[in-house]
């Protein structure tokens, strides 16, 4: 008999009872959503942006690269999508549209429905996801809540932009990732 089928086998043989799982209690949600969202954004390095300060910054920097996925902002996109992510890899500003928001830590649900490609909020250079206000929730036991009701294959939670400490605890921001993460809430 192989090591496998013994351990197996002695784990079939403990006659164990079946426990429940344990209840998951009701958390404590912030009264003020967006508040709370933007509060926690700021802790991650983020920052809330109205669509007028986004449409101010953008014509003020004069991004030379910029895709959007996002209906709001279709009209700042400058170059087509690539067929190969590498193709990407000087896109300045990148906008893109998040499915659910949680409050309580900032994390955006991104899933492939609004991603034309996986790579685009990691290989930009400036992140701008938009979100809608109905569309934030009080915490991740919410969020996953909301997860487990979608059918996608590819999904990730977006809460701030590119970080990374050292030995010394010297963070910097933007060091593999997107330099800046901004949030429109509409």
């Amino acid at each position: 008999m192989s090591s496998k089928a013994s351990i197996l086998a002695a784990i079939k043989g403990l006659n164990m009872k079946e426990k429940p799982l344990p209840e998951i209690p009701d958390f404590d949600v912030a009264p003020d959503l967006i508040e709370a969202y933007t509060h926690s954004l700021n802790g991650n390095k983020g920052t809330v942006v109205s669509k007028e300060e986004l449409e101010q910054l953008i014509a003020e920097t004069g991004f030379p690269k910029i895709y959007s996925s996002s209906p709001s902002f279709a009209t700042f996109t400058n170059c087509e999508l690539p067929q190969h992510p590498a193709d990407f890899a000087d896109l300045d500003l990148a906008i893109i549209e998040g499915q659910f928001a949680s409050a309580e830590n900032a994390a955006i649900w991104l899933d492939e429905s609004n991603l034309d490609l996986r790579a685009i909020p990691f290989i930009t250079a400036h992140l701008v996801i938009v979100i809608k206000k109905e569309n934030i929730v009080g915490n991740m036991h919410e969020a996953y809540k909301r997860i487990g009701a979608t059918k996608s294959g590819f999904g990730v939670f977006i809460a701030g932009p590119s970080k990374t400490a050292d030995i010394e605890q010297s963070l910097v921001v933007g060091a593999h990732g997107a330099m800046s993460l901004r949030v429109v809430i509409l």
